[in-house]
């Protein structure tokens, strides 16, 4: 059994990362009080000062537009997906408009970035027998419209101890199926091989539909769970093309869907081709050919209004955007908000797709702010240097120059004293797109699904044994979602990070830039992980 440490990771010599000449500046870059409003200079000034801009990022604007994003999710009037920003729906073309919109008023050059997707509607699941009751679920990427009702098939399923699952990965798994007389669907459960693989399967025996429930042999994997079947292989080379409805469920429901005599009605309807936006926004600089690029996504996923999930990253970034508008920046600086990332990453991955080769050379890094603000939170940031997530587990490749984006956050946290952690560069962001190009990236992040452990709550205080973000992905992901503190800290991480590459971009891709005017801040060594995510056994 796997056992986490809480032993600090240590760093092999000083990796201290310096902007400028040593000036004693803590005091004023330290987060400011959340009731200290923003200078009333900030509108009308470059704040492309360390002092200024911070100064200006508040956490009063930055919550500000939180709200006027709950706002738009509760003004959707959406048929299939009320109170929600995601993609296809009114609240994200609504949010697009707000976003667009302030950009425009402080100056910048503002694109609307056309992603093109499959939108689907919601997907019903009911049992009807022993008894009728309807279940939480959605379609699966991939899945085939249709509408039957069947008896309820278990296919190799684990329901007690473990609950270690290879259900519906071999194909004398599903013994029992297409006896005649009745349409089969077979219950599977989540586990070991590919979606596509156990649907693959599955049709192949005869089933005239599928329900894949959660596996259940962790907290994470308890509840709803939709994934994608449209491949065989967990590489993504082998296309898989599904011809039957497939839908998810819970574990729960899964268990009770898996009682003698069980039948359901399911039903998938067609996809709608639907066009969605990214917004980017771009402040030309001195250097017209190194782009410094930052992005957050702006839309939620269909049960709730996303504040925190991603309308923390999404204001952040917007504040930090509309306070350094006026400002003559070394580099070009780009913002993108990007649409359609909560069903697979689709707006970041068309935007980057559709730039020439000349246009991806120029941009010098990315920067990605997804989740900053979690009630529950860990401080993490993406480990480009390996230290405690080696590539060769998480399956990514990561560009040379990101360790110095990494170097920079973790001597930011240093500076005010806040302890961090590293989290997976396992391309869960959108800034998956940018590192297959070669482009160096980074980015913090403050927790989702996992449960917070008692070393986490010893190190960042908290609640043990309850997820980073208790509402992920739910209803309740609204105003009141938040941790004020990491909020405020990673809005003031972020305008400084933003600041510092406009400049220069020396240490992560070699180009000269200048100092960043004002006085000059040399950051300390980073103080390094604190490693309870370090497993060993």
């Amino acid at each position: 059994m796997r056992q986490h440490s809480t032993r600090p990771t240590a760093r092999t010599g000083p990796r201290a990362v310096t902007v400028g000449t040593a000036v004693g500046l803590l005091a004023a870059l330290l987060p400011v009080s959340g009731a200290q409003a923003a200078d009333p200079r900030c509108a009308d000034r470059g704040n492309d000062t360390y002092e200024e801009l911070l100064d200006c990022v508040t956490l009063a604007g930055v919550r500000a537009h939180q709200l006027e994003l709950q706002e738009i999710a509760e003004d959707s009037t959406d048929p299939h997906y009320p109170g929600s920003r995601a993609a296809g729906t009114d609240g994200h073309a609504d949010s697009v408009d707000h976003v667009a919109e302030l950009l425009e008023e402080a100056g910048y050059e503002v694109t609307l970035d056309p992603v093109e997707f499959d939108f689907m509607f919601p997907a019903v699941l009911r049992q009807v027998t022993p008894a009728e009751s309807d279940l939480e679920t959605g379609a699966f990427t991939g899945s085939e419209p249709g509408e039957l009702t069947g008896r309820l098939v278990p296919v190799d399923v684990n329901l007690t101890g473990d609950r270690a699952s290879t259900s519906g990965c071999e194909a004398e798994d599903f013994t029992g199926l297409d006896l005649g007389g009745t349409s089969d669907i077979a219950l599977i459960q989540r586990g070991t091989c590919t979606f596509g693989l156990k649907v693959q399967n599955a049709q192949t025996a005869g089933a005239e539909a599928v329900i894949v429930f959660n596996q259940g042999n962790t907290p994470e994997r308890e509840g709803v769970f939709v994934g994608d079947v449209t491949f065989l292989d967990l590489e993504q080379t082998i296309p898989f093309d599904a011809a039957i409805p497939v839908v998810g469920a819970s574990f729960a429901d899964g268990e009770a869907l898996s009682a003698p005599g069980s039948t359901a009605f399911v039903r998938v309807l067609p996809t709608e081709r639907r066009t969605d936006h990214n917004v980017v926004a771009e402040l030309p600089g001195t250097n017209a050919d190194n782009v410094v690029m930052a992005g957050a996504h702006l839309d939620s996923v269909t049960d709730g209004p996303g504040i925190n999930d991603d309308g923390s990253g999404t204001a952040a970034l917007l504040e930090t955007a509309l306070m350094i508008a006026r400002s003559e920046p070394q580099n070009t600086v780009r913002f993108a908000f990007w649409a359609a990332e909560e069903i697979g990453l689709l707006g970041s991955a068309d935007y980057v797709g559709g730039l020439s080769q000349a246009d991806l050379d120029r941009i010098a890094l990315y920067l990605n702010f997804d989740m900053v603000g979690s009630p529950n939170h860990v401080s993490m940031i993406y480990d480009a240097d390996e230290t405690t997530f080696p590539s060769a587990d998480t399956g990514v490749t990561i560009p040379p120059g990101s360790a110095a984006i990494e170097d920079l956050f973790e001597s930011w946290y240093t500076l005010v004293g806040e302890p961090y952690d590293d989290k997976a560069f396992d391309g869960r962001s959108d800034y998956q797109a940018f590192i297959d190009r070669g482009i160096p990236a980074g980015g913090v992040f403050t927790g989702a699904e996992r449960v917070k452990t008692d070393a986490q709550v010893a190190i960042w205080g908290g609640t043990a044994g309850q997820q980073f973000d208790p509402c992920y992905h739910l209803a309740c992901d609204t105003a009141e979602n938040v941790n004020e503190d990491a909020l405020e800290r990673n809005s003031d991480l972020i305008a400084f990070a933003v600041l510092t590459y406009a400049f220069s971009t020396e240490s992560v891709n070699g180009v000269a830039g200048s100092a960043v005017p004002g006085p000059a801040v040399e950051l300390p060594a980073p103080e390094g992980p604190r490693g309870t995510f370090v497993t060993t056994g």
